[in-house]
């Protein structure tokens, strides 16, 4: 008597192609799945960007919102929704946004700097230069950086390295303005009329009624304020 050898060994092959094959489709499925919900995200995402732009900053936070609740791990969303935040004085949600971005990206030079903003805001300002010293660190060029590191040491009553931190971003870029205006107030806080209305002199020589007016109510100059040349400067 002879039998059909169609063994155990047969069956098993059959079951593995099934089972690998089985497997496969999974995995286009998923990989399709994510496609999708990236391209969802990412439509999200621009919704998003073009509300922050127009300056409606809590229909941007709901899109973004939105996105990340789809792929949790896109650092741009996380720093464009900590903008938002920050453009509407939320400054300790922002800070949180900005961390999710850095724990994703730490090297990600947008979110130390605006991290650095947003602790600013809160006025706790040595971590504010911890934050503004890592994006310098990333990019050293950004003298935006500078700028705010050196206002945030002036908080602090640290004016010479506020000043150094005023002229790097015055040797990366000669026409910031924003520079000059803060080394002026810097000076002023030191009391020294002179060099203060120096600098706030440059300031006004590129931005004329923009500084003329905000130095007509910063407080920082109220100890030159009765300086007869600082009150002919803003006539």
């Amino acid at each position: 008597m002879s039998f059909l050898t169609v063994g155990c060994g047969d069956l098993a092959i059959s079951s593995t192609e099934y089972t690998k094959q089985v497997a496969q489709e999974n995995n286009v499925a998923q990989l399709i799945a994510e496609v999708q919900d990236s391209q969802k995200a990412e439509k999200l995402f621009i919704q998003g960007n073009n509300f922050l732009d127009t300056s409606r900053y809590k229909e941007a936070l709901i899109f973004y919102n939105q996105a990340i609740e789809i792929k949790k791990d896109s650092v741009e969303t996380w720093v464009n929704r900590g903008n938002a935040l920050i453009a509407l004085h939320r400054y300790e949600e922002a800070l949180e946004s900005y961390d999710k971005a850095i724990a994703i990206r730490p090297n990600k030079n947008e979110a130390w700097y605006n991290r650095g903003n947003a602790l600013s805001a809160l006025r706790r300002y040595e971590e504010a230069v911890k934050s503004y010293d890592e994006a310098i660190v990333i990019e050293p060029d950004k003298f935006e950086a500078w700028i705010n590191r050196g206002i945030a040491l002036t908080k602090l009553r640290r004016y010479k390295e506020g000043l150094a931190s005023y002229n790097q971003a015055i040797r990366i870029n000669q026409n910031s303005h924003q520079a000059y205006y803060n080394k002026a107030c810097n000076y002023a806080l030191q009391n020294k009329p002179d060099l203060a209305i120096e600098y706030l002199v440059k300031a006004m020589q590129m931005q004329p009624e923009k500084y003329q007016k905000l130095a007509q109510t910063d407080t920082d100059f109220d100890k030159i304020r009765d300086k007869k040349e600082f009150q002919e400067l803003l006539k």
